[in-house]
């Protein structure tokens, strides 16, 4: 099915990627800065953020698929924008699953390295904003790590983005909610492809964060 380029087979791979690349982009984008601050400064509130934090990296997909639901409804605060059941609705939900997710593994990694980082700074009598970038420049092969950490989150997630999605073909069906669906109708050619290929991508990108975590240990 691959090889002959079915069409709804790489509309669904399409969709899926536009998907997650879109959304792990955007909570990385949104995620790393929170986490190096946490993990540098002590302030008043820190440890009730860090648990706050850590409660968000474990809330179900389903609640926050239901979350959005009841904002995007025609009912709900924000049914006037009508992103229900469209990818940009996907996005939403996938970046408030990711973004804990992108904050604890930034700031659990930056905290072992956070003490070389200000004696370096306080050495070069650095300002506030180039600690951050400095931070950023020690820490780039993690945050690649936890880029892709985030990618393989997103795009293997299906309770969210079944809900506000709705999983319609040729629109918002991704490889997750296309392998469930066709499974239910007896569909099991499409679905194991479907499968294969979710495998493969999952190989490729546990591959590379071995890869990349090798270079963070060296």
């Amino acid at each position: 099915m691959v090889l002959s380029g079915d069409s709804q087979l790489f509309q669904i791979i399409g969709v899926t990627l536009r998907m997650s690349l879109t959304s792990s982009l955007a909570a990385l984008l949104i995620g790393v800065p929170p986490g190096i601050l946490v993990s540098m400064y002590n302030f008043k509130g820190k440890n009730a953020l860090i648990v706050l934090n850590r409660t968000l990296m474990g809330l179900p997909p389903v609640v926050c698929g239901l979350l959005c639901y009841m904002l995007f409804s025609g009912n709900g605060p924000l049914g006037y924008m009508k992103l229900l059941f469209t990818v940009k609705a996907m996005i939403i939900a996938q970046v408030i699953l990711i973004t804990p997710q992108i904050i604890g593994n930034t700031e659990s990694y930056m905290r072992l390295i956070c003490d070389d980082i200000r004696a370096t700074a306080l050495g070069l009598s650095l300002p506030k904003g180039k600690i951050l970038l400095l931070a950023l420049n020690e820490s780039k092969y993690q945050i690649i790590s936890t880029y892709l950490f985030g990618f393989s989150r997103g795009i293997a997630e299906v309770g969210a983005v079944s809900m506000v999605g709705g999983a319609i073909a040729f629109k918002t069906n991704v490889m997750t909610t296309a392998i469930m669906n066709y499974t239910n109708r007896g569909d099991f050619t499409m679905g194991v492809a479907l499968g294969m290929i979710l495998l493969a991508m999952s190989l490729i990108l546990n591959c590379s964060v071995y890869l990349i975590q090798g270079k963070v240990n060296k």
